[in-house]
């Protein structure tokens, strides 16, 4: 399930997009931090309050003008289509070849931690109810429409201002677990490392045959050998 959820994110959400969200993410991020150490005069305790809340919403900001920017729509009315399940935070949308693809944005205090649940993220994991494989009654299979996914954004504990983490997540309809959880780096190396599509035909072999000689072995790399009775394989 978690390859099938990756393809069908990676045709979904782009590279693009992702790379200008975690710029801008950070970039919010620094600034929440500046400002109020530089432009508030409060006390350690009530600055950190203060920008935590600062943070979280400029974030949010950022989060909702490089998504347009990219071609995602804001939800109509702040309904999440085809239900009656209104949401107050900014939620976007985009289709691609049928499937619906809503996206969300969540503070965690560490990796892999679920966000905290309100009004809008509960309504959001409805939509993930087939995610989860269950009893095939009718023999149809599950009828997956749009999902809903998370970019969430853990802060470091040790560096003010900064961002430890981006990873996109897919939580469950229970708001129990991740049924899909990678960190933004690793989403996007993986995406640069897909192999291409492999050769139709397997290469010619050269015209001219070289023969070994007599009694002379071929070579055998030293990652091949194995010093035990001269056999090979890996190790």
């Amino acid at each position: 399930m978690a390859s099938e959820l990756k393809r069908l994110l990676c045709a979904s959400i782009t590279k693009a997009l992702l790379i200008d969200l975690e710029d801008g993410l950070r970039g919010e991020a620094l600034k929440a931090f500046t400002v109020v150490r530089d432009h508030t005069g409060l006390d350690l305790k009530r600055a950190r309050e203060s920008e935590g809340q600062l943070r979280f919403r400029m974030m949010e900001h950022r989060f909702e003008v490089i998504a347009e920017l990219h071609g995602w729509l804001r939800l109509e009315g702040g309904v999440i289509p085809g239900t009656e399940l209104k949401v107050f935070q900014p939620f976007l949308r985009k289709e691609i070849d049928g499937q619906g693809i809503i996206l969300g944005l969540a503070a965690i205090p560490e990796s892999t931690s679920l966000p905290p649940v309100n009004k809008s993220r509960k309504a959001g994991v409805t939509l993930n109810y087939d995610l989860v494989p269950r009893l095939d009654f009718d023999g149809t299979g599950p009828k997956i429409g749009d999902i809903f996914v998370l970019l969430v954004v853990a802060r470091d504990r040790g560096r003010a201002g900064h961002i430890e983490e981006v990873a996109i997540g897919i939580i469950d309809a229970e708001y129990e677990a991740f049924v899909f959880y990678e960190t933004l780096d690793k989403f996007l190396s993986d995406d640069e490392e897909t192999p291409g599509p492999m050769p139709t035909e397997p290469p010619k072999p050269p015209s001219a045959q070289v023969a070994l000689k007599k009694n002379v072995s071929p070579f055998i790399p030293p990652e091949k050998r194995n010093d035990e009775g001269g056999k090979t394989g890996t190790k």
